[in-house]
């Protein structure tokens, strides 16, 4: 196996592009075999509650044939992609774990939760 270990990726960022390409990185790693987790903190954290809505920007994306959120996160899914989502930002955002969506596997964790998941030769992002 060449290149990285381990991805692992924070995404702070509620911003719908940066979340949309760390989507897009998250999903490229896992297609070629890098075991992937994800830490969703911050203001991205809202992105996951039921009922949130997309922007437009998403609209634009897929009419240019580009994997959507939805399409993006169904393949984070599939590919068995770990996704934590930060205690603490769920706390600063008012939102509940019974909240967040039910198609998704995701685990409420934290910083350390996270930190000992990466791997020593993988490498961690921060979006």
């Amino acid at each position: 196996m060449t290149g990285i270990a381990k991805l692992s990726l924070v995404i702070h960022a509620g911003d719908f592009s940066r979340v949309h390409y760390a989507l897009v990185m998250a999903s490229a790693a896992a297609a070629v075999g890098k075991p992937v987790t994800i830490l969703w903190a911050g203001g991205s954290v809202r992105m996951l509650a039921k009922g949130w809505v997309k922007p437009d920007e998403d609209h634009r994306v897929k009419a240019l044939r580009v994997a959507g959120f939805e399409d993006l996160l169904a393949a984070c899914r599939d590919l068995g992609i770990r996704m934590l989502v930060c205690e603490t930002a769920l706390a600063l955002a008012e939102l509940k774990p019974e909240r967040l969506r039910d198609d998704l596997t995701l685990e409420t964790a934290g910083a350390v939760t996270f930190l000992n998941d990466a791997a020593a030769t993988g490498e961690m992002l921060f979006v």
